[in-house]
């Protein structure tokens, strides 16, 4: 049924790309000769565009390649902490298209799973004014920062244990963006989505209810900040900034991954309209001189409009990096060192039922940056309830990460 729906989504969006350029192409003359196609390779991967800057494509291919051990994944119970296997797996087998057709300014994206078989993202973007600008598809939609930043990005091996409860990943529908008084002390970014609600692959909602997300950003030095966990381009201005948003949603679903929708720990599947789920955040990240800031305050609460009843979930985590080469010349320039605490309480009317992680980090860019790198490092987590003693498990972690 999900191939189905992806290659279905695949046909509109192929669709709605000839559509927008009948739209362009049209007045043009079939006698306006030909431009050439030129092919470069960039940090995008190959590049092909015609001489006129019309059209563009560029292809690339990542993958990640992982050891962990004991596990890999997250514990989300104490069975998971009496886990003692090691994990040698590739982790990610990523495909990238992107580029322009018909004007710059007319872009398009998609993106394929290939070890999992899932279609992850598919849009086209309208971005001809820096104020206002116009996505429609399928994407990772741009809420919280740890989640919005690419795999490929991550400051760690993977990203912490509160964006399984929080996150809002990759649903289909349509976003508004831009960027407004650039440069100045009121220089903003914002967001504003209105989708499905259902999904990663579902083309369609399972009532009448849609999910609506914003986020708003201040970028309070007057200089935006891109979506990477490492300050590789060594800002000598400082740069930072401090967002919040919010989410509200009402489906089956808890919860949503790169599989789609999903329920959380201790929630029954659900039917049609069951949970209404309402969340915010509260996030801060800043770069200068090689050293880097990020963290992440969440609440939500859902509501069972069915059996009655509502649990509140909190979460945050603090992540710092720095490339100490900028301090002592006896370490190695591409040698990065980062440490992140996270606090995850599943139920905030039982304050002694959390999770904790501790992980510390160190990275080793290749040439290429986050485009050639080899990260290793080591997390312990730590479980307490009201009936159970505190335990804590540690865990060794060791990616490459390779684009090209």
């Amino acid at each position: 049924m999900t191939h189905s729906l992806e290659i279905n989504a695949i046909r509109t969006f192929c669709l709605l790309l000839l559509t927008l350029s009948g739209i362009e192409a049209h007045g043009q003359h079939d006698s306006v000769s030909k431009p050439k196609i030129e092919v470069e390779y960039t940090d995008k991967g190959f590049q092909f565009s015609t001489t006129d800057d019309r059209f563009q494509l560029h292809l690339e291919s990542r993958f990640q390649f992982r050891f962990a051990t004991p596990g890999d994944q997250n514990p989300l119970t104490f069975d998971d902490l009496e886990s003692n296997e090691p994990v040698f797996k590739i982790n990610r087998a990523r495909l990238k298209v992107g580029g322009h057709a018909f004007q710059p300014y007319l872009k398009y994206y998609w993106e394929y799973e290939l070890s999992q078989g899932n279609l992850l993202d598919f849009r086209v973007m309208f971005e001809k004014f820096s104020t206002f600008k116009i996505k429609v598809g399928q994407w990772k939609t741009y809420f919280n920062r740890e989640r919005v930043i690419s795999s490929g990005k991550q400051q760690m091996v993977d990203r912490s244990i509160i964006t399984r409860p929080f996150t809002v990943d990759r649903q289909l529908g349509l976003s508004f963006y831009g960027r407004l008084f650039p440069g100045s002390l009121a220089d903003l970014t914002y967001h504003a989505s209105i989708l499905t609600g259902t999904g990663r692959g579902a083309v369609e909602n399972d009532d009448n209810h849609l999910m609506y997300v914003g986020r708003l950003q201040w970028n309070f030095l007057g200089r935006e900040l891109q979506m990477t966990g490492s300050d590789l381009r060594f800002h000598e201005e400082p740069t930072g900034l401090i967002a919040f948003g919010g989410v509200t949603n009402r489906s089956p679903y808890t919860r949503f991954s790169q599989a789609g929708g999903g329920q959380l720990f201790g929630f029954s599947e659900g039917l049609p309209g069951q949970y209404r789920v309402n969340q915010g955040f509260l996030e801060t990240a800043f770069m200068y001189r090689g050293f880097s800031w990020q963290n992440e305050f969440h609440t939500k609460e859902i509501q069972d409009k069915i059996n009655g009843g509502s649990t509140r979930l909190t979460g945050s985590y603090y992540q710092a990096g720095y490339f100490f080469s900028h301090l002592w010349n006896f370490i190695p320039e591409p040698l990065e060192l980062a440490a992140r605490y996270a606090r995850y309480t599943p139920n905030s009317d039982q304050r002694d039922f959390y999770e904790e992680e501790f992980t510390l980090a160190l990275n080793w860019f290749f040439k290429g940056g986050h485009r050639n790198k080899l990260t290793a490092e080591i997390s312990v987590f730590d479980f307490q309830t009201d009936t159970e003693n505190l335990e804590n498990t540690t865990r060794f972690r060791i990616q490459w990460d390779i684009s090209f």
